[in-house]
């Protein structure tokens, strides 16, 4: 059995690792850790734990944590793990950043979206951008994997193939985010509470969002040409979910059943990308508690536009049961051990 830790692991991320974690077939969960929360028992914030995982939140001492992990998680808020992961990479162990520390190879355009230095910035370029679908043979000999943003696991899931086969322009790219409250973290904040949020819509951070500087990275590279995207972003009175509304133009006269087959060939090799028939679109419950990303298209044959719907569950495809699939790319396990749930609904 694989002896697993999480850092930062009284969050919303590392409570949903505690919850895949525990049903996975290979590893034992051996650590949990928080500075802010160190010696209480993680029953005492999360109650629903009771009888199935009461183990105390412990202190960062990279010297004991290191003693009991083969591999470790970090769930932590940016601008944490840039300073810690390296520790635990020099003695061999493989870590997975939630966090968006490693997912930008060049550091200045860290400091500007991040507002911080980088006190590791070698370790950029060694890093591996975790967008398993995409990338596993990449992944399955990383040391450090950057998992990616939510926004961008399902913008880019959509993007990619079509970006790769040249099907759109990149000059055109408008990608419409929106997700649940749970995707701000467990930290209050005026933005969160429920006066706020309930009965209400809001468009917050345009054109500042953090996950822009690593979809357009991405997209550059598989394009070969520098890509900028509009993107925008809202948020919506529910708990978990993301819904990307993504519009491009259309290099090519297409049909919608032709995009569909185009998007079932790229993704064959994985179960976690589900492409809805034609006249079928994507909502956000029927992916929610799963590691599924669902995708639907269609073209406007009077405009020449396409639109696509990307729909994940934030805290599961968006941030840790992507990095569960990671870790078993890295392991050499079947792609989906410990992530075979079907979606909760309703």
């Amino acid at each position: 059995m694989l002896r697993v830790g999480i850092i930062g692991a009284n969050g919303y991320s590392g409570i949903e690792l505690i919850r895949l974690l525990h049903e996975h077939p290979h590893v034992t969960l051996n650590l949990i850790v928080s500075h802010s929360t160190s010696g209480t028992p993680i029953t005492e914030l999360y109650p629903h734990l009771q009888a199935i995982y009461e183990e105390q939140l412990e202190a960062l001492d990279v010297d004991k944590v290191a003693s009991q992990v083969d591999f470790l998680f970090f769930a932590t808020p940016a601008r944490v793990s840039k300073d810690w992961l390296p520790s635990f990479t020099q003695k061999g162990i493989p870590c997975i950043d939630i966090s968006g520390d490693f997912r930008l190879n060049n550091p200045d355009v860290y400091k500007q979206w991040y507002q911080a230095e980088h006190t590791n910035a070698e370790y950029l370029s060694e890093a591996v951008y975790g967008l398993a679908d995409v990338y596993p043979e990449a992944i399955k000999h990383a040391q450090v994997i950057a998992n990616p943003g939510c926004y961008a696991t399902a913008a880019l899931l959509a993007l990619i193939p079509l970006v790769e086969k040249k099907l759109i322009s990149t000059k055109s790219i408008i990608i419409d985010g929106k997700s649940g409250v749970s995707g701000a973290g467990r930290k209050p904040s005026l933005t969160t509470l429920f006066g706020e949020v309930n009965e209400n819509v809001k468009a917050y951070r345009l054109g500042k969002h953090q996950h822009i500087p690593e979809m357009e990275q991405i997209l550059t590279e598989v394009s070969g040409d520098t890509v900028q995207v509009t993107f925008s972003t809202h948020l919506i009175p529910m708990t978990r979910g993301i819904m990307c509304t993504i519009y491009a133009d259309l290099q090519e006269t297409i049909t919608t059943d032709d995009l569909i087959h185009a998007y079932d060939m790229y993704y064959d090799h994985t179960p976690f990308i589900r492409v809805r028939p034609e006249g079928s679109l994507p909502s956000t419950k029927e992916v929610y508690g799963s590691n599924y990303c669902d995708l639907g298209v269609t073209v406007d044959k009077r405009t020449g536009k396409l639109t696509i719907v990307s729909v994940i569950d934030n805290v599961v495809k968006g941030a840790s049961g992507q990095a569960v699939q990671n870790m078993n790319l890295v392991n050499g396990w079947d792609i989906d051990e410990g992530l075979k749930y079907s979606p909760v609904y309703p």
